[in-house]
């Protein structure tokens, strides 16, 4: 039984949530605190799975609650709760939530909430998993551009020469930030020839994702060749995936999160490349055999696949929640449980990583298959109406130079 302990200030909102809970006795153990240090205090006493508390309470806040539980119950998935106009404040909890729910939150989102974090926790929680990873001599750090840009873009005074001087330290990332900002992906009329320009123009999100997955591709290297696997095939892919996923959001606000998602749900490979070869070469050769996915070679042979493997990597790089879910589960994207019709990050990975094989140059003869777009996950996500207008999109893009 699943131990949840929820938070918030407010007497009368604390009560409401235990009546209307009630239902969920026989699936929780549940516990309900006033402040965020009576909840700590809970905490030491007993563990708990899940904790859910409120954005705004007085004295230790959400944010402050959840970063203090994050240093001393890492295991503890952590949930905020806010209201539409606390959204910016809630903007503290982003390094250190799980899930962000917005108030009021009723009962079936709540638990859908709580499933789909327990959920993930689940496929995640492997000893094989651990020892994959955790057996590197020494585990890759986040990348050090990456981390950098990021620790900057956390002072509100940072400015853009701060910036662009913490890019041009990394000359592959500079010729990256050039090629992508005069490629054909934006259509500019005119050429771009420094950083500082390149960057005002990308802007910072688009940067920082960018950083981040060149960085990710360049901290591994197999030590010898595998039979069936190309380094140069598998970035084709992994940009592809990327820019199809771009195409698909158009200026959506989530573009950032799900793009740099789209192109590191692949990165299970290049930890499997390095640190178990030839447990990847005996999955690819099954692949060619079998004549089935890699992924459902690599379950059948060991339990997990290079999705859990590349979202367990992330993870521990402290990556955003939402971008470890969508890297785990992009062939199993009906893992996740969901209470309404919608498309998702998951499901929008899942679809463009499907179109990417579909639609990448000698699709029809490479010895990676894959099978088809599930039609119930299409249904489910409410998009069965636009896909054949994305698999047109999608061969116009594979058949454009590689921009990203």
């Amino acid at each position: 039984m699943k131990r949840i302990l929820f938070v918030d200030d407010d007497a009368k909102i604390l009560e409401e949530l235990q009546l209307s809970l009630r239902p969920m006795r026989g699936e929780w153990e549940m516990a309900f605190a006033p402040s965020g240090l009576s909840a700590l205090s809970l905490m030491e006493a007993v563990p708990f799975d899940v904790i859910v508390s409120d954005m705004r309470m007085a004295g230790m806040d959400g944010a402050a609650l959840l970063e203090s539980v994050r240093r001393r119950h890492p295991g503890t998935l952590r949930v905020i709760l806010s209201e539409s106009n606390e959204m910016e404040s809630s903007l503290r909890a982003v390094p250190v939530a799980h899930q962000f729910l917005m108030k009021p939150c009723d009962p079936a989102t709540l638990r859908a909430a709580i499933d789909r974090a327990t959920g993930l926790v689940q496929v995640l929680n492997s000893k094989l998993l651990a020892s994959l990873v955790g057996s590197m001599q020494e585990l890759p750090s986040l990348p050090k551009t990456y981390g950098e840009l990021r620790e900057a873009l956390s002072d509100p005074n940072t400015s853009l020469n701060r910036i662009v001087a913490i890019v041009e330290q990394d000359v592959a990332i500079s010729a990256k930030i050039l090629q992508l900002v005069n490629s054909a992906f934006f259509g500019l009329t005119r050429d771009i020839s420094n950083v500082k320009m390149a960057v005002s123009y990308l802007g910072i999100d688009v940067l920082q994702n960018l950083v981040l997955s060149v960085e990710a591709f360049r901290t591994f290297q197999p030590k010898k060749a595998i039979p069936g696997f190309s380094l140069e095939e598998f970035h084709q892919h992994a940009q592809l995936t990327a820019r199809i996923t771009s195409r698909i959001l158009g200026q959506s606000s989530v573009h950032s999160s799900v793009v740099v998602a789209a192109m590191l749900h692949d990165v299970g490979k290049l930890v499997m490349a390095e640190r178990s070869p030839e447990h990847l070469a005996r999955a690819i050769a099954g692949v060619k055999q079998e004549k089935r996915p890699l992924y459902s070679i690599e379950e059948e042979l060991i339990g997990v696949s290079h999705a859990e493997v590349g979202a367990y990597l992330l993870s521990l790089w402290g990556l955003p929640y939402p971008v470890v879910e969508a890297v785990a589960h992009h062939h199993h994207p009906d893992r996740i449980p969901s209470s309404e019709k919608r498309l998702d990050m998951t499901t929008l990975v899942y679809v463009a990583n499907c179109l990417a094989h579909d639609h990448s140059a000698g699709a029809e003869t490479a010895p990676d298959y894959h099978d088809p777009i599930n039609p119930k996950v299409i249904e489910a996500a409410g998009i069965a109406d636009q896909l054949p207008a994305w698999h047109e999109m999608a061969e116009e893009v594979a058949r454009q130079p590689q921009a990203v």
